[in-house]
Parts: structure tokens; C-alpha cells; sequence
């Protein structure tokens, strides 16, 4: 917590530096500066050298409707919001949560949908918030998991890691009693698994959502028009059934 909020207020600061770039810059220039993580599969990650994902591809369904190339940027996690407040890239996508604390330092989209983060172990092991008492949680630094996780009364050692998939490779080396990540990216983990892991309960709900820099609201007017545009005309749902076989979007 410490650190994402110390990372935060940095971004806070460093927003009321420099200028972003306007829908309208944006516009003259021919291309959108887009980052994301790459790592958190089913919603962005590579496949061999190409970026893909849920998110990847509803951030190029956007850009195509306004008329406009894309840029990608892969950065870490915990990096992606700093990086936002310095101007390289234009508005990121990467499963983002709102939160209080991150909602102070950039602007968020409306949600791109709704999720919760979800207790996975292996088969015998802790799959609701009580049987995390006295266990040891693997969980992605800088994220809102991490952040509900010490939340969490009686929970034991938490352990955290750069990326999402390290955490996941702990828990299966039974270095860790439980991973606490996204619902769909457990449920696929799951699934991939092959019985090896299993999902349990919802330690919280959240709602996901783009972010653009504080205060660059022409850019998340047009974000959000379009966002809309795709859920009407039926390309977000054919993405969304796409990659977890359901509508994600939040109710």
C-alpha cells in the first residue's frame, strides 16, 4: 500500500507538470500512444511477439473507429500510471481498478468491465477469506488485490511480485498457500491448469476502467462516446464472448 500511494502521489505531482496531448493533437497526428502491461492474460499479453488480449483488441476497436493508427507501449504494472503522468503515451489500458487513491492522480473511462478479485490454491487449499487466516497470499505488487489482501484480518505472509504470472508460478510450486488475482484471469489460469489449481470465492468487487491523465478531458469524452458506440453495435460483446464466452461489461 505504502508503495503504490507513494507511487501515486509522485504521478499527482509530476501531472501538474506537463501538458497532455489533446484529443485534437491526437487527432492531427494520425496515431494514439495506447500502454499496457502485456502480461496479464486473457486481457493483455503476447503471444510469440504479438500483443494480444481482450483489452488489446477493445483498445484497436476504439482506435479504429476514431480513425487513428496505434501505438502500443508495454511497461510494468506498477509503472503504467507513473509513466501516463510523464506523457509517453496517451492513455493505458491494463485492467486498471478504480480506486480512491488512484482516481486522485489520473482520470478514469467508464468501466470496460466488471470483475472481482478471486481466491485460486490447489485442490484442498484455502477458497474463502476465513481460510486465509494464517496463510501465506501470493499477489502482483501495486494492485488493488494487494491492497484488499492486507486488508484481510488474520491473513498471514503476503507475498508480492513484479508480475502477475510470477505470482501464479509460486502458487503452483507450493511456495505460497493461495493466489488472489482476477476472476477471469483465475478462471483461465484454472483452466489451463488442468486441475492442478482451482478457484474459490471473491475476496471484493471492482469495476475496471482506461485512465487518461488528470484533467485531459477531451480525450476520455471521445473514450468514453466510443466505448459506448461498441457496446451498442455489438463489437464489444463479440470480444467479450470471445474471450470468456459471456458479457464482462458492468450491469
Amino acid at each position: 500500500m505504502k508503495k503504490t500511494l507513494l507511487a501515486l502521489t509522485a504521478l499527482t505531482l509530476l501531472a501538474t507538470a506537463a501538458q497532455a496531448r489533446t484529443w485534437d493533437q491526437i487527432k492531427a497526428s494520425g496515431t494514439i500512444k495506447i500502454a499496457t502491461e502485456g502480461a496479464f492474460k486473457p486481457f493483455n499479453y503476447f503471444e510469440g511477439q504479438k500483443l494480444t488480449g481482450f483489452e488489446v483488441d477493445l483498445a484497436n476497436s476504439v482506435a479504429k473507429q476514431l480513425g487513428l493508427k496505434v501505438q502500443w507501449i508495454t511497461q510494468p504494472f506498477d509503472n503504467l500510471l507513473i509513466g501516463l503522468g510523464q506523457d509517453r503515451y496517451d492513455f493505458v489500458i491494463a485492467s486498471h481498478g478504480i480506486t480512491p487513491e488512484r482516481a486522485k492522480a489520473v482520470d478514469f473511462s467508464d468501466p470496460h468491465y466488471c470483475t472481482g478479485g478471486a481466491i485460486v490454491s490447489k485442490p484442498g487449499g484455502p477458497k474463502t477469506v476465513a481460510d486465509l487466516s494464517g496463510k501465506t497470499v501470493a499477489v502482483q505488487v501495486g494492485t488493488s488485490y494487494l491492497d484488499n489482501v492486507k486488508k484481510v484480518s488474520g491473513v498471514g505472509d503476503i507475498k508480492t511480485f513484479p508480475k502477475d504470472t510470477d505470482a501464479q508460478a509460486a502458487l503452483m510450486a507450493g511456495r505460497v498457500d493461495a493466489w488472489v488475482s482476477d476472476k477471469f484471469l483465475g478462471l483461465d489460469a484454472v483452466e489451463a491448469s488442468g486441475g492442478k489449481i482451482v478457484q474459490g470465492s471473491l475476496l471484493f468487487n471492482e469495476k475496471i476502467a482506461m485512465a487518461v491523465k488528470k484533467g485531459n478531458t477531451s480525450l476520455l469524452k471521445e473514450l468514453n462516446t466510443t466505448l459506448g458506440k461498441l457496446e451498442n453495435d455489438g463489437t464489444y460483446a463479440k470480444l467479450s464472448n470471445q474471450y470468456f464466452g459471456e458479457d464482462v461489461r458492468c450491469r
